[in-house]
């Protein structure tokens, strides 16, 4: 959701495809090389399907594929999403008084050459104490929307929560507890702007 406000607010119109990509099967030691090489098989998946059905050589004349990929480094452990409630309010909590690195990768694929363009950029946020309740609320909020999203789309995934690290910075509960961003806040959201639009021109 982050990364389609941002492109939005960059004037981009733009069409959502997903991946459909097993995240989990894909590892790297450094956070920085794990971000890009999910950026990487987003976009292999992604070009794949789109030859498969034909889109490709219909849209390919003026398109452009942006992927991009997000985790939070805490006290130096890689943290994508969390995998429950649980692991989420373990997330949060840590990051009460404390801070954390976000490392987020942008890839730009020129669907007429192949052309691709890509890198990675970094934030640290540093964080107010998060009192209980607010953890509370937020968990629950995260944890309504998604049983709702879930029950529109028919589909039954369990309670995941779709944010690296289990903290949206944008969130109107969460800012007041953000002491300070180091880095780019459209890095935290999980889209760099300056870095898109440095690799959108380059892909071209």
């Amino acid at each position: 959701m982050a990364r389609q406000q941002i492109l939005a607010e960059m004037g981009y119109e733009f069409t959502i495809v997903t991946a459909d990509i097993d995240e989990k099967a894909i590892r790297r030691e450094k956070p920085e090389d794990l971000v890009m090489a999910l950026a990487e098989a987003k976009a292999d998946a992604i070009m794949s399907r789109l030859k498969t059905t034909g889109q490709f050589e219909v849209d390919a004349r003026a398109t452009l594929l942006i992927t991009a990929d997000t985790v939070v480094v805490y006290e130096g452990t890689i943290r994508e999403k969390p995998s429950s409630k649980e692991e989420a309010r373990e997330f949060i909590k840590g990051y009460s008084g404390g801070h954390a690195m976000v490392i987020g990768s942008v890839l730009v694929t020129n669907l007429r050459t192949g052309k691709r363009k890509g890198g990675w950029d970094k934030a640290e946020v540093y964080f107010y104490n998060i009192p209980d309740e607010v953890i509370d609320s937020l968990l629950a909020i995260g944890y309504e929307l998604l049983s709702w999203l879930a029950n529109c789309a028919q589909i039954d995934e369990g309670i995941t929560f779709k944010v690296a690290g289990g903290l949206m910075l944008e969130h109107p509960m969460t800012l007041p507890f953000v002491e300070a961003v180091v880095g780019e806040t459209d890095t935290v959201m999980g889209l760099p702007k300056a870095l898109t639009e440095k690799f959108m021109l380059e892909a071209l």
